[in-house]
């Protein structure tokens, strides 16, 4: 199979991506958070492909791309109110809500379970497509599972070349990282996954959360999950990557000591000077928080590498989105974090 680009520039591309997803292909569409594997979630066939084409488990679950928030009715059932509160403040953007599943959803698309996750995307290329295709589309990060997640169309390619019908491109995407999840099935709120809309926000809104254990450590991959990225090694280049917490000279003073060939440095951008002659890559400023959500994966796949065998990463403290990249980057070191003050 040869993947065609198409440009999100022309609207005979986004008639022609639309097209593909109606009859059942794979096209890979830009959001405001990553690039998404689009394929009509309503249709179990294609759905197979996505995880095909991934190397994806079938017991991770998928999402369900809308375009107006009155769309949820045909895809869920028992809908709190929470969720049009939540929609209302935060739809279109990145924001995914669990709910119980419809009977139309496939069991392929919810991994078996009795949920769905839904969200409404806010960036205008893929509001386009959904509505041209008239279908809801089940969209996971476009990239090898378990591989950093792809914010331009150059990524998709490297990882689903030949593997997909095509990719519509959009130019890089604003986030940087995928959508949070909140799981609105049990008696309280419970935060599944950090992304571009905060715990703060949202305890705002609702007045309380629950903050799911996946979010806080590795969970076992025997572990049943209601949403994606909970489980599994995610986010992560071939290399080993170790976070190093701590000030920025302590954090420096731990690296150098043990810098070595096949090493490398993941850093702040105001970091830079005190890894001279350690080659670091800088993801973005430590005082916009933005910047390193847009920057993370695209320098996590700048360092995937067969030259490269370890990455001491430095990883934003905090709440807000910092919360978010410091969740995936944390995921991309399977948890291993190492104090710099108290380490000699």
């Amino acid at each position: 199979m040869k993947t065609q680009m198409l440009s999100a520039q022309r609207p005979e591309d986004i008639a022609a991506a639309a097209g593909l997803l109606r009859n059942g292909k794979l096209v890979a569409i830009p959001t405001e958070t990553v690039y998404g594997l689009g394929a009509n979630g309503l249709d179990e066939n294609a759905v197979l492909r996505i995880f095909e084409a991934k190397g994806r488990p079938q017991d991770n679950p998928l999402i369900l791309h809308i375009s107006e928030p009155k769309e949820l009715e045909s895809i869920c059932h028992d809908i709190p109110a929470q969720a049009w509160l939540l929609a209302e403040h935060f739809w279109p953007g990145p924001l995914t809500m669990v709910m119980p599943r419809g009977p139309e959803v496939s069991d392929v698309t919810c991994a078996g379970l009795d949920t769905v996750g839904v969200r409404m995307p806010s960036h205008p290329v893929v509001q386009q497509v959904i509505k041209a295709s008239g279908v809801a589309f089940a969209a996971p990060s476009a990239n090898r599972s378990g591989k950093p997640s792809t914010t331009t169309a150059a990524h998709v390619l490297h990882d689903m070349d030949g593997r997909i019908e095509a990719i519509l491109d959009g130019g890089p995407c604003e986030v940087g990282v995928e959508s949070t999840i909140v799981d609105l099935t049990g008696e309280r709120p419970r935060l599944l996954r950090p992304g571009g809309v905060t715990p703060e926000e949202l305890r705002a809104l609702l007045g309380e959360l629950d903050i799911d254990r996946a979010v806080l450590g590795q969970i076992s991959n025997d572990a049943v999950v209601r949403a994606p990225g909970m489980k599994y090694k995610h986010y992560a280049p071939s290399a080993g990557v170790y976070i190093i917490s701590g000030s920025s000279e302590a954090a420096a003073r731990y690296i150098r000591r043990r810098f070595g060939p096949g090493d490398a440095v993941l850093c702040f951008a105001e970091e830079l000077p005190l890894y001279d002659g350690c080659n670091p890559t800088a993801y973005g400023s430590e005082n916009d928080v933005r910047t390193l959500s847009a920057g993370l994966f695209a320098a996590l796949r700048d360092l995937d590498r067969p030259d490269i065998r370890t990455i001491y990463a430095r990883c934003p403290e905090g709440g807000g989105v910092a919360y978010a990249v410091g969740n995936r980057l944390k995921k991309a070191a399977a948890f291993r974090v190492v104090d710099a003050e108290h380490e000699a």
